[in-house]
């Protein structure tokens, strides 16, 4: 994995206030052949606008998009990027601090597109600040090893009042009996790729979608940046087709989707 921060190698010490604070907000993006991006200006927006939220700063976009290049050099591609904000000085004690946000740019070999199906158990639980996409992964983790620890591959939470939110690091997708592409409304952390494929498959909408409803669909799919578009095959005891066509017409649709030049 490579590392960079503000541009230059990543020490020990720039990362302790990350480790031991833990601390700030990050996006995830893959980086396709020729250092294309799909929704770039999505991800460089969700920093912009994360960063107000999290340390009331503001940050520049040509900022971020010199330390992605720097740190991304004439890599190729495919790769996932992760770009974290956080503030090394800031102390435990003192979160409130006036912060200078600095970048974290991590990059990795990205996998295959779709994944296999996904087998998921749901949870109650509602992510904190579900709209801000946190460095804070202790709950999400820990309820995906549970899921894992118990057969499946990852955790699908489920909001108090029943209805569906997200899944671990995931949008949640469900397809109707007549095709049409349904969202969970609730509180979710709004994903780059979810408003890729709201945009591009028409015959979409966004209603509330509790466990009981689960019959009544005829497909389920997990989504973010990593992934794509990926099948879900059982949510607790529900089966669902991960060959459904309107599955193999979102996937194709999200691939046709031109990527932004880095």
């Amino acid at each position: 994995m490579m590392a960079e921060i503000n541009g230059n190698p990543v020490t020990m010490s720039d990362l302790q206030s990350l480790a031991l604070v833990n601390f700030g907000h990050f996006t995830s993006m893959r980086m396709d052949e020729n250092q294309r991006v799909r929704g770039l200006d999505l991800h460089l927006e969700r920093l912009r606008r994360d960063c107000r939220a999290v340390f009331d700063a503001e940050l520049d976009r040509d900022r971020i998009l010199h330390c992605v290049r720097h740190a991304v050099g004439d890599t190729a591609g495919p790769a996932v990027i992760r770009v974290t904000v956080f503030d090394p000085q800031l102390e435990m004690g003192h979160p409130g601090s006036d912060a200078d946000p600095h970048l974290l740019v991590t990059m990795r070999p990205a996998g295959a597109m779709p994944p296999p199906p996904l087998a998921v158990r749901s949870f109650d639980f509602s992510r904190d600040a579900a709209e801000v996409k946190h460095v804070g992964l202790f709950s999400q983790l820990r309820l995906r090893r549970l899921a894992q620890r118990s057969g499946a591959d990852d955790a699908l939470f489920v909001e108090s009042d029943g209805r569906i939110s997200e899944g671990g690091t995931w949008n949640v997708g469900f397809v109707g009996a007549d095709g049409t592409v349904i969202w969970p409304e609730a509180p979710v952390l709004p994903g780059v790729t979810m408003r890729l494929l709201q945009e591009a498959h028409p015959q979409t909408t966004t209603a509330p979608v509790t466990l009981a409803d689960l019959p009544q669909m005829r497909a389920a799919f997990a989504t973010n940046t990593s992934i794509g578009v990926r099948p879900i095959s059982l949510i607790d005891d529900h089966a669902f087709n991960p060959d459904d066509s309107v599955l193999s017409e979102l996937q194709k649709r999200y691939l046709a989707i031109e990527g932004e030049q880095l």
